[in-house]
């Protein structure tokens, strides 16, 4: 099959890699001249792992390759998706679908054919709607079908994710338009991934419940923590005690300092806004959205008072700066707030992480950025974990006790245990345990 990816950034790069690695000739198309200057030298925009490998190998192949004109690479093509920014809309929280549209307005002058349209940015209910009435005005003579085929990427994991998927979830009742999603993702059939056709409204909100579902798992382990804490009794224990169960699964029951990055934080919203605009509110998914928004400070004010409830003039080490690691996304990270808190309260900060550094600099300002953990815990008060990077995972104790003001760890993530921790002469503080 041929295929447009428009929009080069993380869901289109990932997407159109792993389907030119399925077979497919891929093109993607960016507006964005130096992304596409440097996807075309071999140089990934973002971090992702084996995603350079992956492209390398297929563009070598000759099954992927990057442009900005769009025209030809949609007339060419079998099926266009649409995979460009949904951000949260300034001012009232809606998804700002101006890029979407904009897509939809060039593709439908540049159709040659039967093409099928497919969303798959996340989008509120009605978008494909929008999108074909957007096609049909500007060129009503087009034959076309518009799906909506939502991603379900983890930043960190996404290949794995696209190659050996939970389901494939396919929106939209035009004959041709499944078969030609079902040729698209025949491949995946071998690993037997169960394609889930449904209508194309139910597709685009399947995608805003799902996420709103996995964020309200994590809200809720989080104030089980806060519980655990008052009463004795360990969060993991009890996230283990309820994992078990399969109605429940494990997944997701991670106490920590909230959620964050480019889909909950915005999807939440996005769905919040669509249930007031329909007068159908979900009243559970405004208390996990109020919920997380105050645990984040909440953290920093965990660190403060580890410190003796005053950090003027003291000094906190901070190991990890994403939202989670095996990424370089610094969108709504815990850390932002974090170490927002600790600034406001008069502290210094200096922080490290594996690949957030540069991300990092665009939002925080007067942070000491170092370049490992044992420069971070140099004469520090206090060292916080906030991402659960691998490189945090064996930190040798008695260095950091040696270099360390004071012998002081709050783990924000739990990674260690606390025997482990108080053995090596510290101060331990977790969550919920």
């Amino acid at each position: 099959m041929r295929i447009a990816m428009i929009g080069s950034g993380y869901v289109g790069l990932v997407s159109g890699a792993c389907f030119a690695d399925f077979g497919h000739d891929v093109v993607c198309v960016d507006k964005d001249e130096a992304k596409i200057a440097a996807l075309q030298n071999g140089k990934i925009p973002i971090f992702e792992p084996g995603l350079d490998a992956l492209v390398a190998t297929n563009v070598k192949a000759g099954r992927l390759s990057f442009t900005t004109d769009l025209a030809p690479a949609v007339a060419a093509s079998d099926a266009v998706f649409i995979a460009v920014g949904t951000p949260s809309r300034r001012g009232d929280g809606h998804a700002d679908l101006s890029y979407v549209f904009a897509a939809a307005e060039e593709i439908a002058g540049a159709i040659d054919g039967f093409t099928v349209i497919v969303d798959k940015s996340t989008v509120p209910v009605g978008t494909g709607d929008k999108v074909e009435e957007i096609i049909a005005a500007a060129n009503p003579d087009a034959e076309f079908a518009v799906m909506s085929n939502p991603e379900f990427l983890r930043e960190g994991a996404a290949i794995d994710d696209f190659k050996r998927p939970d389901r494939i979830v396919v929106g939209g009742d035009d004959p041709r338009g499944l078969e030609v999603m079902r040729r698209i993702y025949r491949p995946l059939y071998l690993n037997k991934a169960p394609v889930v056709e449904m209508s194309r409204r139910g597709a685009e909100l399947t995608k805003y419940a799902g996420n709103a579902f996995l964020a309200t798992k994590i809200t809720f382990i989080n104030e089980i923590a806060d519980l655990c804490e008052k009463v004795g009794a360990d969060v993991q224990d009890v996230a283990r005690g309820i994992g078990l169960d399969n109605r429940i699964g494990g997944k997701f029951l991670h106490a920590g300092p909230g959620y964050g990055g480019s889909c909950f934080p915005k999807d939440t919203l996005a769905l919040l806004k669509t249930s007031q605009d329909y007068e159908a509110p979900q009243r559970i998914v405004e208390a996990v959205v109020a919920v997380n928004d105050n645990r984040k400070r909440a953290m920093g004010r965990k660190i403060i008072q580890a410190l003796g409830g005053d950090v003027r003039g003291k000094t906190v080490g901070v190991l990890g700066l994403t939202f989670k690691p095996n990424t370089d996304d610094m969108r709504d990270s815990p850390a932002i707030a974090v170490i927002q808190t600790l600034q406001d309260a008069g502290a210094t900060v200096r922080a490290f992480d594996p690949e957030g550094i540069e991300p990092a600099k665009k939002v925080l300002d007067n942070v000491d950025y170092c370049t490992g953990p044992y420069e971070v815990a140099t004469d520090v008060d206090a060292l916080a974990i906030v991402t659960e990077w691998d490189a945090f995972r064996a930190l040798d104790f008695e260095r950091l006790k040696s270099i360390m003001k004071h012998p002081l760890l709050i783990d924000l993530r739990n990674v260690y245990d606390r025997k482990t921790v108080e053995d090596a002469g510290f101060t331990y503080h977790a969550v919920g345990r």
